[in-house]
């Protein structure tokens, strides 16, 4: 069995962001990463559909440690992996990597005070003793998408795709599509589709709030050109920053303007479009995570004719297409289950402490990144109002922290521990299908410090960077001590 100081799963955006953390603050630690998949990238390697791309900028959500030297603000899901490749490359993380290794189970002994992690190699069962595991695994299913039950499917006679897993040899030239949804991969489909295909139709059975942002940033380009480049790349990641805060901000407290003002976007770029119909939702705007065109392409697409969105209700699947509601017909050659994801948080491993499996609903999130009463584990997990890697980078520089207090005071297992007084409540208040689907299998959170989750990069600068780690809230314990430790830096110098 071997053994290590810190294991990270996943060596996608935030895994590679956390071995850079732990390479650089906290250099005398072993560590590996262990992937289930065979390359470097997690969500950037696993989806290949066409046109697959970030919805939120490079400069945030590239990492702040390096710096995204592209002019495209939303980049394309190869430069996004390529970036992340390179960047593990040109810090030596590349070789900690375990390829093939996907993690099943992870038992918790706190007479040892350390993991004991179980991981699938091909036909092999491996195992790791781990002082801390910490989860960069993402927050949804790898395995498969999520598709709601579709009456008739199983008779049609055409092909049926979800975009989680793309097929490559695909060709959609002079095909009928029907992409059903209108989420993020819905609206990234439809453009990258239209010039091959003979139609493409988006079949929504309600309308999404859907933005206009540019795919290239003026003013960082102009920041790069008068600025050195670390400093033109910080510039440029606070300007994104505070405008997104400002515009999440302004949707929560004056929702009737901001959707005045989408609505009115969207109308001027499709005259021809019913926006009332279309693209004006039911909810407020952010209720459900705002989705981007950029270049506003979506909407060039509906207005040019290369496609067309419908909004109704299936009826049933037929052999040859599908039956709406309203009585109308769509026929397709190819029909896209655009239907959103399945939320799964560790990529579905078991979970024991001390012998008694661990349910994750029972939990309590402490700074949205350790679970009450799990010791020596964290997890990296984004914001869904800004960018993954902003909350991701301050999560990895806070456990390094964590860990550096715990080695100077001589201490090994830290568990968050929720008092009776904590008033608790979902995790998420995003009222969008994969979370509403999942929220009986999330943790819970507080309704006050550190248990609550801001969703604000801004107070999460100043509770992760510059905050307190001896918080009170964290137990901390020697076990060949047989006995708890102070858990205020004062009180561990006595």
């Amino acid at each position: 069995m071997e053994r290590l100081d810190v294991l990270v799963i996943g060596a996608g955006l935030s895994g590679i962001g956390a071995a850079y953390h732990l390479k650089t603050e906290c250099p005398e630690l072993s560590y590996a990463i262990l992937e289930g998949r065979e390359a470097i990238g997690g969500t950037w390697d696993l989806f290949r559909y066409p046109g697959v791309r970030s919805d939120s900028d490079m400069f945030t959500l590239g990492y702040r440690f390096r710096p995204w030297k592209s002019g495209k603000a939303i980049a394309d899901g190869a430069s996004i992996k390529a970036y992340i490749e390179e960047t593990a490359a040109d810090h030596g993380i590349t070789e900690h990597i375990r390829f093939g290794h996907r993690v099943v189970r992870a038992e918790w002994s706190s007479e040892s005070g350390r993991w004991t992690v179980i991981a699938k190699h091909g036909e092999e069962t491996r195992r790791f003793s781990v002082r801390f595991l910490y989860a960069c695994t993402g927050y949804y299913d790898y395995e498969r998408g999520y598709t709601p039950d579709l009456p008739g499917l199983a008779t049609f006679g055409g092909t049926v795709v979800h975009p989680q897993h793309w097929p490559q040899d695909l060709d959609w030239s002079g095909k009928r599509i029907v992409v059903i949804g209108s989420g993020a991969t819905a609206i990234t489909l439809v453009p990258a589709l239209a010039d091959r295909a003979a139609s493409v139709t988006m079949l929504q059975r309600s309308p999404t709030y859907v933005a206009a942002l540019p795919s290239v940033d003026r003013i960082a380009e102009a920041l790069q050109r008068v600025l050195p480049g670390d400093v033109a790349h910080a510039a440029a990641r606070w300007k994104n920053v505070l405008r997104g805060m400002f515009y999440y901000g302004l949707a929560k407290s004056r929702p009737e303007l901001m959707k005045r003002v989408l609505k009115k976007e969207a109308s001027r770029a499709m005259p021809d479009v019913d926006v009332n119909a279309h693209f004006t939702p039911r909810y407020d705007p952010w209720d459900e995570r705002l989705c981007v065109a950029p270049d506003g392409d979506l909407f060039r697409t509906l207005q040019s004719g290369k496609a067309n969105v419908v909004t109704d209700r299936i009826a049933k699947i037929t052999e040859t297409g599908i039956a709406l509601e309203s009585g109308k017909t769509l026929e397709t050659d190819i029909l896209i289950t655009a239907t959103g994801l399945n939320a799964r948080l560790f990529c579905g491993l078991d979970l024991v402490v001390d012998g008694t499996p661990v349910k994750l609903s029972e939990t309590v999130a402490y700074k949205g990144m350790m679970y009450s009463g799990v010791p020596n584990l964290a997890s990296a997990v984004g914001y869904t109002n800004a960018s993954w890697t902003l909350k991701c980078d301050l999560t990895a520089e806070h456990v390094c922290r964590l860990l550096n207090f715990m080695r100077d005071h001589h201490v090994a297992i830290v568990t968050p521990r929720a008092g009776d007084d904590v008033e608790t409540e979902p995790l998420l208040d995003l009222k969008s299908g994969y979370v509403q689907r999942a929220l009986d299998t999330l943790p819970r959170q507080g309704k006050r410090a550190p248990w609550r989750l801001h969703q604000s990069y801004v107070r999460d600068l100043l509770a992760l960077r510059f905050g307190r780690v001896d918080e009170p809230e964290l137990v901390f314990t020697d076990p060949t001590a047989r006995r708890a430790q102070p858990t205020t830096m004062e009180q561990a110098h006595v």
